[in-house]
């Protein structure tokens, strides 16, 4: 006798049928829907249904709406866990085969990321019967896209089928990476690194070498591009000499490329192709760099700055200081980035500082620099730094804020190294320059460097320099700049110590409690916020809360709300200690006659 469905059965069924339904419903949206649900339908259908139905509906929709088909190429790999075993994933491949010469690229891209992962599920004998013929029947298709599509399947394939059938694969990956559609070599050109993993050296000096050398000669400089990363995947598997007889010439070609975003490429990768070259290429290949510190177009020359204290590291002592110091000096003072480039109206740049009607190149190029020269300072040691001191100087006057804020960021390297007698002079001013920048958001971003500063500089030398400039920020126009400053004392306390505080901050930043400028009385309670929760409990119940019952009767509402909220905070870290009653405070100020202060007060009263 069968037993009756219990309701969440009846539910689950009519729910799964609904979806069953919505494959073919007229509404694109609930057709994705379905389609998004694919293995809830194949698992209510089991393994036999799902081969012999739900696949052969799915095969004759595919000429659907591009979301529909986009959701299906993204979501039929995981029906091979509905199939019944490995041994039936085949079955999805002419669907998927079809998907991959899908016009749109992003349909392509989801078909072919299905079929990358359904190659590993495949026994070796479907690989070869079903899987290689698809990559054959791709890579010939008469479209592009077909052939582009083909060009990432090969890799995946390749060190599982027979001898005969790698050469076949080798062949038809060969034809396209000299297609005559651009897009179809690009396509080819990416995917030859990964191919190149799975070859012998032999088959990889025969076959493939030619094709990369290709490659990097190609017309269109979107392939050429890439052969910066064909370069660091195949000297994994060559020797040093065949590194220099195949491969050097045509990274040597790259760095003087005539199209910028080749060049570019070689710059930002030059760390990881002089791994890949070895020592001795490196060293050879430094004048190609040494060019690429002076290119033209100041995206290169910036992309290669940034690894000036890299490629330092591995050459020799002689080579810095003949040909990278030369270099460095030229760019700091370098004019030729005001030629070219895009005028922004707002730059926003690390850190989130904006900077209105920056020339973009300007900036991009002089803040990377400033961002690894001070690294340099290790690598060429005390003599050198001290003999090139200039470099450093110069950048802490450079017109641009944010190349002074890297400078003074890392300023640690070249203190370490020289000591900070030296950078002393220029050092103060470039600091005063800042916390006084027209741009509120420099003055912030300066003054949340000041506690590293303050680690950095040490105790002595912070207190007799910039400790008057951090009470100074405290009275800063700008709310965010006062904001900043109050939450710099607690970070300056982190630095130097609880009792550095009691001696050198509490005095000077809670007599501003009585100043006659409200927007200083307010501070007093930023300031009370953030130092409370490292102090001592009996500084909060003898200095703070006497304060902050006393600007709790201020005549300025705003002054009033936010005593209100640091009593509150200074009651909560206090606990059981004993203070004196504030209840009484707080019930008066629950029938102040501004209705935010009442709000406030009655809600600390309630916690």
């Amino acid at each position: 006798t069968k037993l009756l469905m219990s309701h969440s059965d009846f539910h689950d069924l009519s729910h799964i049928q609904s979806l069953v339904d919505d494959l073919k419903n007229d509404d694109t949206q609930r057709r994705v829907t379905s389609i998004n649900n694919l293995t809830t339908i194949a698992t209510s259908l089991g393994p036999e249904r799902t081969r012999n139905e739900l696949i052969p509906y799915l095969s004759e929709s595919i000429d659907d709406e591009d979301e529909v088909i986009y959701a299906l190429a993204e979501r039929i790999s995981s029906l091979s866990e509905c199939l019944g075993g490995p041994e039936h994933n085949y079955l999805l491949l002419s669907i998927l085969e079809r998907l991959a010469s899908a016009e749109e690229v992003v349909v392509r891209e989801k078909a072919v990321g299905s079929l990358q992962k359904l190659a590993p599920t495949l026994p070796s004998s479907h690989l070869e019967e079903h899987f290689v013929p698809i990559i054959l029947r791709l890579a010939q298709g008469e479209w592009f896209t077909s052939r582009s599509s083909a060009a990432f399947l090969f890799s995946g394939s390749y060190p599982r089928v027979s001898p005969d059938l790698q050469e076949k694969l080798t062949l038809h990956f060969s034809q396209l990476c000299a297609d005559e559609t651009p897009m179809v070599r690009k396509s080819a050109a990416l995917n030859l690194g990964s191919l190149s993993k799975e070859m012998d050296q032999t088959k990889l000096t025969s076959d493939l070498i030619p094709v990369f050398t290709q490659i990097a000669q190609d017309d269109q400089d979107s392939v050429r591009v890439l052969t910066v990363d064909n370069v660091i995947a195949l000297a994994t598997k060559l020797s040093e000499e065949e590194i220099m007889r195949t491969l050097y010439p045509s990274i040597r070609n790259c760095c003087l490329d005539k199209a910028w975003r080749v060049r570019y490429s070689v710059a930002e990768h030059f760390c990881e192709v002089c791994d890949a070259l070895g020592p001795k290429l490196t060293q050879e290949l430094l004048p190609a760099f040494v060019k690429l510190l002076k290119d033209s177009e100041a995206e290169v020359r910036a992309a290669a700055a940034k690894k000036i204290t890299a490629v330092a590291r591995i050459v020799s002592e002689e080579q810095r200081l003949k040909s990278i110091l030369p270099s460095v000096k030229q760019l700091i003072s370098d004019q030729s980035q005001h030629v070219r480039g895009l005028l922004s109206l707002f730059c926003l740049i690390p850190d989130e500082i904006v900077f209105p009607f920056v020339v973009w190149p300007i900036f991009f190029f002089s803040a990377a620099l400033a961002s690894v020269i001070m690294g340099l300072a290790q690598v060429l040691g005390k003599e050198a730094t001290i003999q090139n001191l200039d470099l450093f100087l110069h950048l802490l006057k450079d017109d641009f804020p944010e190349v002074r804020l890297n400078i003074l960021s890392k300023l640690d390297a070249v203190n370490q190294v020289v000591g900070i007698e030296l950078l002393s002079q220029s050092l103060l001013p470039a600091i005063i320059q800042l916390i006084e920048d027209r741009h509120w958001r420099v003055r912030v971003a300066i003054i949340e460097y000041l506690p590293i500063l303050g680690q950095q500089l040490g105790r002595e030398f912070f207190e007799e320099k910039l400790l008057g400039l951090c009470f100074a920020c405290l009275g800063d126009t700008v709310y965010s700049v006062r904001v900043a400053a109050a939450l710099n004392l607690r970070r300056l306390t982190d630095v130097f110590g609880v009792a550095w505080a009691n001696q050198n901050v509490l005095p000077r930043a809670l007599s501003f409690f009585s100043h006659p400028n409200y927007l200083y009385r307010i501070v007093t309670l930023y300031i009370i916020d953030n130092l409370s929760p490292v102090l001592e409990k009996e500084t909060l119940s003898s200095s703070f809360l006497p304060l902050v019952l006393r600007l709790a009767q201020d005549t300025v509402p705003n002054i009033r709300i936010k005593a209100v909220k640091t009593l509150g905070i200074v009651v909560g870290l206090l606990g059981d200690y004993p203070v004196e009653d504030v209840r009484g405070t707080l019930k008066q100020l629950a029938l102040d006659s501004d209705k935010d202060v009442v709000f406030y007060a009655s809600k600390v009263l309630a916690t």
